[in-house]
């Protein structure tokens, strides 16, 4: 399950800031995890209620935005929803699409606490 080293990561990341920036805990989290990105967003969610204990996001409600994945068709140009990077256009069912959104995995935002 690589979706508790991203975790990992995010909370390594997070952490981090709040170092550089001086705040004591997180309120919220905000992550994307695009349908492209090869997350499984209920394993990542568990993974890091595993591991918040004990760090700024203890305590801290977690939401993980979901984008979907979007493409541009070489053969008709159209830009188009796909759920996987192996789908052909689901226009004119042809090929190369090229991904240009959903493959991402950020934090979004966060809503920190000084307390």
């Amino acid at each position: 399950m690589h979706e508790l080293s991203l975790a990992d990561e995010i909370v390594r990341m997070v952490e981090a800031a709040a170092a550089r920036a001086h705040f004591k805990r997180v309120a919220t989290l905000r992550l994307e995890a695009g349908a492209l990105a090869g997350v499984e967003v209920p394993a990542l969610r568990f993974a890091l209620d595993a591991i918040v204990p004990g760090t700024c996001l203890e305590g801290a409600q977690i939401h993980i935005d979901q984008p979907l994945g979007r493409a541009w068709c070489a053969r008709c140009g159209a830009e188009v929803t796909i759920t996987s990077r192996a789908d052909p256009c689901p226009r004119c069912d042809g090929y190369p699409v090229q991904v240009t959104g959903g493959s991402e995995l950020r934090v979004r935002d966060l809503v920190v606490l000084n307390d």
